[in-house]
């Protein structure tokens, strides 16, 4: 078996063992905890949405919308922390170990300052963040998306100097840790659900409040772990208590584009939340159970995405482009068998794993559907437009990876749900739709990206 799956993974031009900077064994030391991480980590969403199904659809409405309005920031402070990681990645490579640990702090303090930023003006201006963007909703469902704004916005330092420390940690590899943190924070936010929904009663903000300490926790832990000397590289409080325009600018110029991107992905994900909310309470709820569905068929990719970030900014600092060429072909080849079985799998069990959910027959007849679409298509145009454009981000060839990926958003994504969801009348199935064609037209181009070799000739330390 194990011969098997080395024939399946290895690409047609090999790289001597000695040459080899990640064998076998360390790419599994590296993957298997991140999958296990991200798959706790999914699990809080997870767990938010099945607790608060049982509500009411009006809660699983509000939660499901403003996940959609989070996502947006917990996708620009993960952007923050992957450009980090990109280059504590290359100083790793390179060995230049007092760089890695000065690059460190100056990732969390950018992260700490611009997540309280967004947390003040989010806490003003919710009500009106939140009647721009899903217009005239139910007033139940406005009352529940409200009350879960306010408390998860509290929240966002939290997530953001969490991110930044996991990336240090990646970084070097350590995803073990990352993964050991991420089952307590999840026991802590299932078991605070539990008691904030079932026993106090308490619905929307019985899911809110165990998240808020759940992600406070993590941050906490990660940043005390940081501090230790034994670490490739770690944290010092004059790295912390400084603002190096030098370093900054070499970390944003990596984090920027890619925030550019995934901040507008986002941002046209929330605009289409607006056409979501057109077609009804039921459709809406069948939408956001989906989605929690879709966050864990997604994994895979996610997983091999930050595990890229590692490899090839390694490779890269270290100036190695030939072992670089040689892991970003073997870690698409994994990324493609780890995903197409991971998605077949996730669509097997929703039918089981859906009648815990307290959903109308038709919702959950409308969920199999959407989770149909988005699996087939997650698992065939994924591995190249989400896990390889991470790949060359690494290598420093973020602004190629944020055109097409704007481009494509809104020419595609954007354009074809108005054309499938409204003048088609399919509803959300057509922005589903809508989603795969924009993954379509990622894929291809950032498959002739890699081809082409351009990505190799960038420079980030």
């Amino acid at each position: 078996m194990n011969q098997m799956i080395s024939r399946l993974i290895e690409p047609n031009q090999m790289l001597p063992n000695e040459q080899q900077i990640f064998t076998n064994k360390d790419l599994k030391n590296l993957i298997v905890p991140l999958f296990l991480e991200q798959l706790l980590e999914v699990l809080v969403g997870v767990a938010d949405t099945f607790m608060i199904s049982h509500a009411g659809e009006a809660a699983v409405s509000g939660v499901s919308l403003v996940n959609m309005f989070n996502t947006v920031f917990i996708f620009l402070f993960a952007a923050l922390a992957s450009g980090g990681a990109v280059v504590v990645s290359q100083y790793i490579g390179n060995k230049d170990r007092e760089n890695g640990n000065f690059s460190a702090g100056q990732l969390v303090t950018i992260s700490t300052v611009f997540s309280l930023v967004i947390m003040v003006v989010v806490l003003i201006f919710n009500r009106q963040l939140l009647r721009l963007l899903f217009g005239e909703v139910e007033t139940d469902v406005m009352n529940a998306c409200i009350t879960y704004l306010r408390i998860s916005a509290y929240s966002y330092p939290a997530i953001a100097v969490y991110n930044a420390g996991a990336a240090v940690y990646r970084s070097m590899g350590k995803t073990d840790v990352t993964m050991y943190l991420s089952v307590i924070s999840n026991i802590i936010n299932i078991v605070g659900n539990a008691i904030g929904v079932f026993v106090l009663h308490m619905g929307v903000a019985g899911v809110a409040y165990p998240s808020l300490i759940a992600r406070s926790f993590s941050a906490i832990a990660i940043i005390v772990l940081c501090f230790s000397r034994k670490n490739t590289v770690f944290l010092e409080t004059k790295n912390l208590l400084c603002w190096n325009q030098t370093m900054i600018r070499r970390i944003l110029g990596i984090a920027v584009p890619n925030g550019i991107e995934n901040g507008m992905f986002q941002l046209v994900k929330v605009a289409l939340s607006s056409i979501t909310a057109l077609f009804g309470t039921v459709q809406i709820a069948a939408n956001g159970v989906a989605q929690s569905f879709w966050s864990v068929a997604a994994l895979m990719g996610t997983t091999m995405g930050l595990a890229f970030v590692t490899v090839i900014g390694q490779c890269m600092g270290a100036g190695d482009i030939k072992a670089a060429d040689y892991y970003m072909k073997k870690m698409l080849r994994i990324t493609f068998l780890a995903s197409i079985l991971w998605n077949a799998l996730i669509l097997l069990a929703a039918p089981i794993a859906l009648k815990g959910y307290a959903i109308s027959a038709e919702g959950a007849r409308l969920v199999i559907v959407l989770i149909l679409i988005h699996n087939f298509f997650n698992a065939v145009f994924y591995p190249l437009s989400g896990a390889l454009s991470n790949g060359l981000r690494a290598a420093g060839d973020v602004k190629f990876t944020m055109y097409v990926s704007i481009s494509s958003t809104i020419g595609c994504r954007v354009l074809f749900s108005v054309i499938l969801a409204i003048w088609l009348n399919l509803g959300v199935i057509g922005v589903a739709f809508a989603m795969c064609i924009d993954w379509g037209v990622r894929a291809f181009l950032f498959w002739k990206r890699f081809h082409s070799g351009r990505w190799k000739t960038f420079q980030v330390i």
